[in-house]
């Protein structure tokens, strides 16, 4: 009755999972949330787009960047649950962001650890969906079909741990978000949800939305405590204990000098991004002349860009993109491309 209640928010890179907390956050009516965000790689673009929101209740983010939390769970998340927890004035409601990478079922194993277990509790796994991307078939594998293309074929490559990350994320949810059905027909929204539903283990709520604009109370006050119905939560892992590595993917930081034009930028960003088969974009760029900070997301070759706020006194160094995919990306290529 007494344990403070945590919601993990998961899903693949770009399906909008920063949308939904910051819109939780200016929407919370005034209760204390901590945010705990876990961002893979170098520099924590989440977390910096959440403390520029503007909205009281921002200062109180802690970025995690050390790795995916589900492998530095002892070394980062529980010493970070254990100062929120020692606060004369605990969070009201804990919203842990995690890396689009992370595997969900070792993190819930982690509310057991002693030291947590009897102060918090997982109020539910909320996993928001890229509905185009999933509609596109990005990652809708099918691993019978997989296994079966295999057996019949030793030099197709058939390994997809995206596709395994994807499913271990819909397994351990306890509701589905369907984001960014503005940019999908009734047609296309109604197959992936299809789709999501048969391969779901149990019965668990849909809802669709745009932006991430849910309200909090569709999102918190699930009272699932999933740590307690693990078993319910099947992972393509649960054989290794939760172990997995990460070498698939790789991270890396493009520092960027003043743009003229912002258009011209994202449209390179866009013919980079389709040529190196990158996952994900990200970052903040100066533009000449003006004094507000540019900030682009990139999704496959779908990217958005705007003005998020203006450039501190301290902040003096350059723009930087993050790029993130597979191992294997031409890591000076794909610079010199973009700074091109």
């Amino acid at each position: 009755m007494n344990k403070i209640p945590t919601t993990i928010v998961t899903g693949f890179l770009g399906a909008g999972k920063t949308t939904l907390v910051r819109h939780v956050l200016e929407n919370a009516g005034g209760r204390r949330i901590a945010i705990i965000v876990n961002e893979f790689g170098a520099i924590g673009i989440d977390g910096e787009t959440l403390k520029s929101c503007g909205i009281e209740g921002c200062d109180d983010i802690v970025e995690l960047s050390n790795g995916c939390l589900c492998c530095t769970v002892a070394e980062d998340f529980l010493p970070t649950m254990e100062a929120l927890l020692a606060r004369p004035n605990p969070p009201e409601h804990i919203l842990i962001e995690t890396s689009g990478l992370a595997l969900p079922k070792p993190l819930l194993k982690a509310f057991n650890w002693p030291s947590i277990r009897s102060r918090v509790t997982v109020d539910g796994v909320i996993a928001v969906i890229d509905g185009p991307a999933v509609s596109a078939g990005r990652f809708a594998d099918d691993p019978v079909a997989v296994a079966r293309q295999r057996a019949e074929d030793a030099s197709v490559d058939h390994d997809n741990p995206l596709a395994e990350v994807f499913e271990d994320q819909l397994n351990a949810a306890d509701l589905v978000v369907l984001n960014k059905t503005d940019l999908m027909t009734e047609v296309e929204t109604l197959a992936v949800i299809q789709a999501i539903e048969a391969q779901l283990p149990r019965a668990v709520k849909l809802v669709r939305t745009r932006e991430g604009q849910l309200d909090p109370a569709i999102l918190l006050g699930l009272f699932s405590a999933a740590e307690d119905d693990l078993a319910a939560r099947p992972s393509h892992h649960d054989a290794e204990d939760g172990a997995h590595e990460h070498d698939d993917f790789i991270s890396f930081v493009v520092p960027m000098p003043p743009t003229a034009s912002p258009e011209a930028l994202v449209a390179r960003l866009q013919t980079v991004a389709a040529g190196h088969d990158v996952l994900r974009m990200k970052g903040f760029v100066r533009v000449v002349g003006k004094p507000m900070r540019l900030a682009i997301q990139g999704v496959g070759n779908r990217f958005r860009h705007s003005f998020d706020r203006p450039w501190t006194a301290d902040e003096t160094g350059p723009g930087h993109i993050v790029v993130i995919g597979r191992s294997g990306l031409d890591q000076s290529a794909i610079s010199a491309a973009i700074l091109d």
